[in-house]
């Protein structure tokens, strides 16, 4: 009887992958919300690169009593990037662009510079 139990409550392989990326996007979230400065108390920010063609900015905080939530998802299209922010979508202008585009090449950069970190102390 003992035996059965661990294959009753073992994970699947998809079951694991599956929990492996969520911790792995978490991780990286809290490393991309920071890459533009401190976070202020009692709030939450992330970036992250949810697949090969979706960014997400997310941003939690307390305001009067009330909490507040903002998510920005950027989806790379052929013909441009969809800014998606609620039911409100835009095109990047040329600007925002280049400041998604900054932003993704700091955040490689640092969450590369964390795994490397990760790998050496293993």
């Amino acid at each position: 009887m003992v035996k059965l139990l661990p294959n009753i409550f073992r994970q699947s392989d998809d079951d694991r992958r599956a929990a492996n990326y969520k911790s792995l996007i978490n991780y990286e979230a809290r490393i991309g919300g920071g890459l533009f400065g401190s976070v202020p108390a009692g709030h939450r920010r992330e970036f992250f690169c949810l697949d090969e063609h979706t960014w997400v900015w997310h941003e939690e905080w307390t305001e009067n009593g009330q909490r507040k939530a903002v998510t920005t998802r950027y989806d790379v299209r052929p013909n441009g990037i969809l800014k998606a922010q609620g039911s409100q979508y835009q095109l990047l202008s040329g600007q925002e662009t280049m400041n998604l585009y900054r932003a993704i090449e700091l955040y490689e950069k640092r969450i590369g510079q964390a795994y490397d970190q990760m790998l050496q102390t293993a």
